[in-house]
């Protein structure tokens, strides 16, 4: 499942949300276009490398990081679920309250993947730990909020379904991929990264509802007329 969307609409503009996914972009736009061996030397030095921080250097990389992404498709995914989920939270927890958060299950979900494998050398990128850091807080607030997500399964169809399916779905999917690839080695997904980060989301996010900072919207409002058939055309298996 691919969310395109959110039945949640915010009254705040979410300025913090759209000046990372802009600080994002343009830092990717900064290096994409140079040549595959400058790229390299670009991760080399801003990319988070497990081995190193366990020997105790490069931890500015545990920020920078962050701000790195591997090519379009991963950027350009990790910057919709920022979109759709992000607003959400900045209006609950303010501009600058949002920011710490995003930046601490940022830090918290590189933390899980250095544990997960410290001795590995391969560089670790992109702002997904953050975002499922993101998308873990959206659960807890926003459980019964309809998303529209994307789904293919013989046929290509749109759905709506409460969010505590679709985000649900995800980290038990992360969780499990993450047991089924510890032996293998080489570059790949970070799935500890996101199961640590979406768990931060969770657990800061109930701290912060115990002290007081509870949603004013668990359900969501609608936003957009509700979804009740598929834009897409149907696509049988030959």
């Amino acid at each position: 499942m691919f969310p395109l969307r959110d039945h949640n609409p915010t009254g705040k503009t979410p300025f913090v949300t759209w000046a990372l996914i802009a600080l994002n972009v343009a830092i990717f736009a900064s290096y994409f276009w140079m040549p595959q061996r400058e790229v390299a030397g670009v991760f080399d030095t801003w990319a988070l490398h497990p081995a190193r921080i366990s020997a105790g250097a490069e931890l500015h990389t545990l920020v920078s990081a962050m701000f790195l992404h591997g090519g379009p498709m991963h950027i350009l995914g990790n910057m919709l679920f920022f979109y759709i989920f992000g607003d959400n939270l900045e209006e609950h927890f303010g501009h600058l309250g949002f920011l710490l958060f995003y930046l601490a299950t940022g830090f918290i979900a590189s933390a899980a993947q250095i544990v997960a494998d410290p001795a590995s050398t391969i560089p670790n990128v992109g702002a997904s730990g953050a975002i499922a850091g993101v998308m873990g807080g959206y659960l807890l607030l926003f459980p019964k909020a309809k998303v529209d997500v994307l789904v293919v399964m013989g046929v290509i169809t749109m759905i709506a379904v409460p969010a505590w399916t679709m985000l649900g779905l995800w980290f038990g999917l992360q969780v499990l991929s993450g047991f089924t690839t510890m032996e293998q080695t080489g570059g790949g997904v970070a799935y500890w990264a996101h199961a640590g980060g979406f768990a931060a989301g969770l657990i800061l996010t109930a701290i912060a509802w115990i002290g007081g900072r509870k949603p004013e919207r668990v359900a969501g409002h609608p936003a957009h007329r509700p979804t009740t058939a598929s834009p897409f055309p149907k696509v049988g298996r030959r």
